[in-house]
């Protein structure tokens, strides 16, 4: 317990040191986080590259708000990882509109199937489940893309987001409920 503490407050030390302007400290804040930090945006946006980006903006954007950080509020990973999270997201929206107006068509488009009925049957319900997909709310959306696509696991996404594990598991299981309501009864 008491590396834990340790740790918390040679981190709590150095975005203090950063808040002042002091580039050692963030030199050192760099060394001792940025593994973590990257593994994490490495999960979000699974692009090595956009993942090495998502890290120096996260950094860039340390030293900008440093002197935000409250160490009453929050544990300064939770911090990091909640501006590393949010950095990822954001860099994963701005790639949909350009995906989404692409007329490229994919590799799966282009390999299909055998059968043209069965390719048209497995689009009416990707198309289906996005509609259903559309009725959650934004945070349930961001929770079941987190936990699906993402592969985080339940005490991942209560970490990053600094929620509760328990109000995480609820929010995932009523969207559960939802999507399962929807695809079943076209509600």
């Amino acid at each position: 317990m008491q590396d834990a503490t340790q740790r918390q407050q040679y981190l709590i030390d150095q975005l203090s040191g950063c808040a002042q302007g002091d580039r050692q400290a963030f030199a050192r804040l760099y060394r001792a986080t940025s593994a973590h930090l990257y593994a994490q945006l490495l999960r979000i946006v699974r692009e090595e590259n956009a993942a090495q980006d998502c890290l120096q903006h996260v950094f860039i954007n340390i030293w900008r708000v440093a002197n935000q950080y409250d160490a009453t509020r929050a544990k300064p990973m939770t911090w990091l990882s909640t501006l590393a999270r949010n950095t990822g997201i954001d860099w994963l929206r701005r790639q949909k509109p350009q995906d989404a107006t692409t007329d490229e068509p994919t590799l799966a488009t282009l390999l299909g199937t055998e059968d043209p009925e069965d390719d048209s049957i497995s689009g009416q319900k990707k198309d289906r489940l996005n509609d259903c997909l559309d009725t959650l709310s934004l945070q349930q959306r961001q929770l079941m893309e987190m936990a699906y696509f993402q592969g985080l696991t339940h005490s991942e996404l209560a970490h990053s987001l600094s929620q509760p594990l328990g109000s995480v598991k609820s929010w995932i299981r009523r969207g559960l409920e939802r999507l399962k309501t929807c695809l079943t009864n076209g509600i």
